[in-house]
């Protein structure tokens, strides 16, 4: 898969991610929810993504814990595909 296969991926990812912590509406997760949104419109512009990989691990540790509160709120394919979507920055 290309680079830009897989940036799409993550910047889809952190997407869906973004969107879940607003639906949460926690102000505990506003600081890491503002940075997506930063991250998200910034790859937008310079297909660098740097920022999307390390805010989105931000928001992935945001979600975990989130998920050990109220388990039914945040689905586990998210966090899949985030783990997934972060780990390929490894490779």
């Amino acid at each position: 898969m290309s680079d830009l296969a897989v940036n799409s991926k993550l910047e889809k990812v952190c997407q869906e991610a973004y969107k879940k912590l607003e639906q949460i509406n926690n102000d505990s997760f506003a600081p890491v929810k503002d940075k997506l949104a930063w991250c998200i419109g910034s790859y937008s512009y310079d297909k660098n993504p740097v920022g999307l990989y390390e805010v989105g691990a931000e928001a992935l540790d945001a979600l975990k814990s989130y998920k050990k509160e109220k388990p039914r709120l945040v689905s586990k394919k998210l966090i899949e595909n985030l783990e997934k979507a972060i780990a390929t920055r490894e490779n």
